[in-house]
């Protein structure tokens, strides 16, 4: 157990590294994506006019509550799909299996997140505007949840990818631009149409970034969004996905992707 947890631990901080031999480099690479994002959801929203937020409360806060979560679960999906697999030269080395490098892809995701998430909100709060969150631990919660409803669409993208490497790789661009609309990270979902609502309902992230800003914001209340739906989907797909890897492993073949 020990000799997994310390082999789980290097590949944990080779993974935060992120390809850079400063791990300092790949933390500062991905804060400033998430403030590209930001800055680049601030300009369009002054161009459409919304020079406030739609909840009470601060504009900046209302853009990095959708952009941390979205951003988060994005990077989770990523992070796990592309997880060393049962033919990757790591798998050479003793106890390295699936499940450690599956873990250690997930867990330096959240890390980068989390520190990325503090780094960004201490120094708005400290230069630019004092920040109030109602329910920090709460708010935190719905953070992580989002972060574990990715894992949970990776492993599923992450067990097909043996049979369907093309198209794991297609399905898996598909559904990240698709959630840029259907995340519902521009939209307050209070406000929304019921016919709206229907077409999004079914993504976890939806109700994620909604819970998230009725525990950040004091004057939200959500009222059609659900905080056990994205547990429950997150963990059957988990086991789906644990089930397919397993079987995937079993059979696959160098042989496979060798004219891929």
């Amino acid at each position: 157990m020990f000799s997994m947890l310390e082999v789980t631990y290097h590949t944990i901080v080779r993974r935060a590294r992120g390809g850079h031999r400063n791990a300092v480099v790949g933390l500062v690479l991905n804060m400033l994506q998430s403030l590209t994002m930001i800055m680049a959801f601030l300009i369009f929203f002054q161009i459409l006019g919304l020079r406030s937020s739609p909840i009470r409360g601060d504009m900046m806060l209302y853009i990095m509550t959708g952009i941390f979560v979205y951003l988060t679960h994005i990077k989770a999906l990523g992070a796990v799909m592309g997880a060393a697999g049962p033919t990757s030269s790591m798998m050479l080395h003793r106890p390295m299996n699936t499940i450690i490098a599956i873990m250690a892809a997930a867990i330096s995701s959240l890390y980068m997140q989390i520190i990325t998430l503090f780094v960004i909100l201490s120094v708005y709060h400290i230069v630019f505007n004092p920040i109030t969150i109602h329910d920090p631990i709460a708010a935190m919660g719905f953070f992580i949840m989002a972060w574990f409803s990715g894992c949970a669409v990776g492993m599923i993208f992450l067990s097909l990818k043996p049979w369907f490497p093309r198209f794991t790789g297609i399905a898996k661009n598909l559904y990240v631009r698709v959630n840029m609309i259907a995340s519902g990270k521009m939209f307050v979902v209070n406000t929304l149409p019921a016919s709206m609502i229907a077409m999004f309902d079914w993504n976890p992230l939806f109700h994620n970034i909604d819970q998230m800003r009725g525990a950040v914001f004091l004057h939200y209340n959500p009222q059609f969004t659900s905080v056990s739906y994205p547990i429950y989907l997150s963990l059957v797909l988990i086991m789906i996905g644990l089930m397919g890897e397993f079987f995937a492993r079993r059979h696959v073949s160098l042989s496979w992707f060798a004219g891929r």
